[in-house]
Order: structure tokens, then C-alpha cells, then sequence
């Protein structure tokens, strides 16, 4: 069902003022680009039907990885295809959920250098799960990793966090699969990993912020940092359906967006702290948008990456002798000649919409319509 209000919607109505909630240009070209999404802004294309011959225009999306994927097909297809990929990367071993996340005594230095903080995250928790995997106590093997960058809570408030799945067991010194140690709920000792992941993310940060005074860096040593670590997915088709939920998730998507009156915005949210219950919170336009632009990562910033034996350096050449390893079917990847999104009629919902004209920003022509209509009749 198309939601009732969109993310669009506030910039729209703030256009001139977006700058105002803005900490870089980058992030106010987000903006707009979000805000002119679907709109004859970004030109478009004129769609019929091949069954009953119904015709509609449909303007072009942004493209943009900030915008809510609700509505944007183009991200929906990027997630599909990624989570294919992802799919036939998958072996039959338990895999793990583990959560790293920052205090909230580093959000100034994630507004200020974004890209330095959460690279330097990245590094730091494959740092620790290749610490912990190489023990022999736990494993002794070289992991794998996928993590995903989250940057908000549900508030919208800065939260930067990173998922990361791992695979249960390892590459060995042989390169052959080895699996983990200990039967448990949990890959590795949460307790343990804390204070490491603490240590050495502070040690990062005092070569990356050398400027930052002695007494920031030892109060981050006052606070619990917090590791946290989910049982083992049900199987394959868990982890599949878990990527497909976080991959290409963004801040807000249109849906939690409740009403926006008297310049305000009213969005539904988790409440994890007191029992997961649904709630309602109202901010102000600017604040609301202020909230989103914190969330907009750096140009080029690569928010989902592989490690270990998942990298793209490895996987070509160690994932297939993994898998037959472990007695993994690999079926051949059929690919149509001439793949196209099937969309279907909105008139008779049969068949497929065929783009038979396009048009600039400036709109479709009058009469456009109605012209392409006979002349198709004619044919």
C-alpha cells in the first residue's frame, strides 16, 4: 500500500531552508535529490500496457541511497540482486550476529569526521573478531565478516552501530574448514570482546584526533561499551532473510511518517529500552530534517563490506572449495538474455508496461498523451 505521507514531502515544503539543517553541501544535495525523486524535476518516461494498452507517466527515481526504498524501485532492485549474491555465497554452518556499537561520547566526532570514525569501526571490530578467531581456545582459524553500518536509532538520533554476520568456523593455515570449538548460543565471549573492542578503537582514535585532549580519551575508558551478541540464525534461509532487512535499510523509511501538520513531523518508533512497544514522536520540520541530514554518509562511503575468507579478493578462488568441502550443491546461475523489470499494468494488472516516450525536466509536452495514443491505435 503507498503510504500516506513521505520523507519527500518535509524537504519539499522546506525547500528553501534546507541548507539551514545542513553541516555540509553533500548532505544538501542529498537532500533535494531526495526531495525531487519521482517528481518531473528528474524527467521521465511515458509507460502502456501490451495487453489493454492503458497509458501512464512515470517520472525517474533519484537514485540515491539515502532515499526511503519503499517507494524506489531502483533500490529495490540493488537490494534483490545483492541479496542473491549473497545467497549463493551462504554454507551449511551455523552463522553469528554480532553487534558493535559506539557511545554516544563519539557523536560530535562522527559529525565532524564521519568518514574517519566509521572506517576506523570497521577496522576496529574485524580486528577484534579475527583476535577472538584466531585463538585457539575459540577457533584458530581465519574468520569471515559481513557488516553493515547503521547510523541511527529509531528517533532518528545518532547511533552509530555495525552488524555483522560471521560464519561459525574458519579457514585453517591448510585452507581447510574448520569449525568452531564450543557448542553455544554465542560465536565468542561478549565480556571478553568489550573491553578489546574498547581498547583498541581509543587507541585509533588518539592516532586519527590528535588533537583531541587527554581527558576525552580517558573518559571514554569511564563508559561501558557495549558488544552484543544474538544466538546462532535459525539456518541459511534466516541469514537471507535478515540481509534482506538491513542491507539497504536507511533512517526512516515513508511508512513510519504518521502525519505532517502545523510544520511538523509525526513518525511511529520502537521503544527497545521499555519492551519493544510501538510509540509516536513529534518533531519540528527543521529538526526532523536536521536528524535525517546526520545520517547522510560521506560521498563514496562504502557501508556494507566483506573480510576474511567473504572479501572479494578471496571468495572467487577460497568460497567454491569451501563449499564443495562442505557439500554445497552449486547450481548454474541462469541469466535471461534481455532481463527488464517486470511492472505490471496498473488498469488490468496483466502483462507488463512497456516505455514507448520519454521527456526532460521540463515535463511531458501537452497533448503528449493523447497523441502517442492514436499513433499506437494506428499501428
Amino acid at each position: 500500500m503507498q503510504p500516506a505521507y513521505e520523507v519527500a514531502d518535509v524537504f519539499q515544503r522546506n525547500s528553501h531552508r534546507l541548507g539551514d539543517c545542513c553541516s555540509n553541501s553533500w548532505q544538501l544535495r542529498t537532500l533535494h535529490a531526495v526531495r525531487r525523486c519521482r517528481t518531473a524535476e528528474l524527467s521521465g518516461h511515458i509507460d502502456r500496457c501490451d495487453d489493454c494498452g492503458h497509458m501512464s507517466i512515470s517520472y525517474n527515481s533519484c537514485r540515491n541511497r539515502h532515499c526511503p526504498p519503499d517507494l524506489n524501485r531502483d533500490q529495490g532492485e540493488q537490494k534483490e540482486a545483492w541479496i542473491k549474491a549473497r545467497e549463493a555465497e551462504l554454507l551449511p554452518v551455523p552463522y553469528y550476529h554480532v553487534v558493535f556499537t559506539l557511545p554516544d561520547t563519539i557523536n560530535p566526532l562522527c559529525l565532524y569526521a564521519p568518514d574517519k570514525v566509521y572506517n576506523l569501526l570497521f577496522k576496529t571490530a574485524w580486528s577484534v573478531m579475527q583476535s577472538f578467531a584466531a585463538d585457539p581456545k575459540y577457533l584458530g582459524a581465519r574468520p569471515g565478516m559481513i557488516a553493515i553500518l547503521h547510523t541511527w536509532g529509531q528517533n532518528l538520533s545518532l547511533h552509530p552501530h555495525l552488524h555483522c554476520i560471521v560464519p561459525g568456523g574458519g579457514v585453517n593455515k591448510q585452507g581447510k574448514w574448520k569449525h568452531k570449538r564450543k557448542k553455544g548460543k554465542f560465536l565468542f565471549p561478549v565480556k571478553a570482546m568489550s573491553p578489546v573492542f574498547r581498547a583498541r578503537f581509543v587507541e585509533g582514535l588518539r592516532k586519527e584526533f590528535p588533537d583531541q585532549s587527554k581527558q576525552f580519551f580517558n573518559s571514554l575508558f569511564n563508559q561501558k561499551w557495549v558488544v552484543y551478541a544474538k544466538p546462532a540464525f535459525g539456518g541459511p534461509q534466516s541469514v537471507v532473510a535478515y540481509l534482506g532487512r538491513y542491507t539497504h535499510k536507511i533512517a526512516i523509511s515513508n511508512h513510519r511518517i504518521k502525519s505532517l501538520d502545523n510544520e511538523k513531523v509525526t513518525f511511529s518508533y520502537k521503544d527497545y529500552r521499555h519492551g519493544n512497544i510501538q510509540c509516536k514522536m513529534s518533531l519540528s520540520d527543521q529538526e526532523f530534517i536536521r536528524r535525517f541530514s546526520q545520517h547522510v554518509l560521506p560521498k563514496g562511503f562504502v557501508r556494507i563490506r566483506h573480510f576474511g575468507f567473504l572479501s572479494s579478493g578471496c571468495k572467487k578462488e577460497k568460497l567454491p572449495l569451501l563449499q564443495a568441502a562442505l557439500g554445497v550443491v552449486i547450481l548454474p546461475v541462469l541469466v535471461p538474455e534481455e532481463p527488464e523489470p517486470y511492472r505490471p499494468c496498473p488498469a488490468c494488472g496483466k502483462k507488463r508496461m512497456l516505455t514507448v516516450g520519454t521527456f526532460t525536466g521540463r515535463g511531458p509536452p501537452s497533448g503528449l498523451l493523447v497523441h502517442l495514443q492514436s499513433k499506437l491505435t494506428s499501428c
